[in-house]
């Protein structure tokens, strides 16, 4: 296994007598893409948010670089102390600030930079995702495709160590899917940061992916890179992917999408 940076382990969360996840174990290496497959509704959206702490688990155990989570938060300072990001799946801007002022908001909120600095990094942060020329303009100005760079590149402003993507090309075309999922990994390769996805969008994010979690029945059933994929015709995965168009005919072009 490489250098594991994000490890979950025995994870549970219930609402009410539902049990949505029940032991999840996995094992995130460093500066990979791992993306999260299953069914709808199958508690995926919920382990993002477990590992974010925007929802606290019943049981079970998240460590970054060896530690638990809380107790890195709790001993980073300044600049190393957002450690986490995460990339909603329907942008979630504010339609009253501009494209710039959204990207700002994480800087403004950790308050560990004067007002200078902040319109420094949000200048280069736009610059890096050709967002320049829309910094003044407003959500309601811009393609979803603009939507979706405005809401990476807050998500980057951060420096961070892991990006949480949910669902990131929901609401666009298969063409600019592709250019998302490509975007990510640019990012990825150019900032150093762990990326875990969830997706639905089969096969197309696994060409991005190094590594592919299958979340079922509260449990991570299967765990590996996407060419060990290719298995038993009549297992549960199979049909999974079978029924999520895995190998369907057809691709998309490359190198004409732009978001």
């Amino acid at each position: 296994m490489d250098d594991v940076f994000l490890k979950i382990t025995g994870l549970k969360k219930y609402f009410g007598e539902k049990r949505v996840l029940d032991g999840v174990h996995l094992d995130v290496p460093r500066a990979s893409v791992t993306t999260i497959i299953g069914k709808s509704g199958i508690g995926k959206s919920v382990l993002l948010k477990c590992i974010a702490n925007l929802l606290i688990p019943d049981a079970g155990l998240i460590e970054l670089d060896g530690q638990a989570i809380a107790q890195s938060r709790r001993g980073a300072q300044g600049t190393e102390a957002v450690t986490f990001s995460y990339m909603f799946q329907n942008n979630a801007l504010f339609d009253s600030l501009t494209a710039a002022e959204n990207v700002a908001l994480p800087l403004l909120e950790a308050a560990w930079l004067n007002q200078s600095e902040v319109n420094d990094r949000v200048q280069a942060m736009l610059a890096h995702l050709e967002l320049s020329d829309s910094a003044q303009r407003y959500p309601g100005e811009l393609s979803g495709g603009m939507k979706k760079r405005v809401a990476l590149a807050r998500a980057l402003i951060t420096n961070p160590q892991v990006v949480l993507f949910d669902e990131p090309t929901t609401g666009l075309d298969p063409e600019r899917k592709f250019s998302v999922f490509e975007m990510i990994a640019d990012y990825r390769e150019r900032f150093g940061f762990t990326a875990l996805l969830v997706s639905h969008d089969i096969p197309e994010v696994f060409e991005i992916s190094d590594h592919v979690a299958w979340l079922d029945e509260g449990v991570i059933k299967f765990f590996g890179k996407p060419s060990e994929l290719e298995i038993d015709a009549e297992s549960a995965l199979s049909g999974f992917l079978n029924k999520a168009n895995y190998g369907r005919e057809g691709t998309i072009n490359k190198q004409e999408t732009k978001v």
